[in-house]
């Protein structure tokens, strides 16, 4: 199982609370993963990423273990450890601002 961890705004749009646990196929991914979220919670299509281009909404980011994967490709496969189901793929809403 593959767990994420969402920022609250997700977590209450998608009814869940605390951690997702998703089964994604190999290899994982953040697309693969973001596509198994989007199949079992619908309502979250078009507020991770973009409908039409796939890319990462502005203002969110992803992590894995304490690595910034939000500008690398997403179909780079992910640390085993996150794979695994150790340790979680954090989808995290940036803050900007002066």
């Amino acid at each position: 199982m593959t767990r994420v961890v969402l920022p609250a705004p997700l977590r209450t749009l998608a009814g869940v609370t605390g951690e997702v646990q998703l089964e994604v196929a190999a290899p994982v991914t953040v697309s693969s993963v973001l596509d198994a979220l989007e199949e079992r919670y619908p309502q979250l299509c078009g507020t991770i990423r973009d409908r039409s281009s796939g890319r990462r909404r502005p203002f969110l980011r992803f992590f894995a273990g304490e690595e910034d994967l939000s500008h690398e490709p997403t179909d780079v496969p992910l640390p085993e450890s996150v794979a695994r189901g150790l340790e979680p793929l954090i989808v995290l809403g940036a803050i900007a601002g002066g």
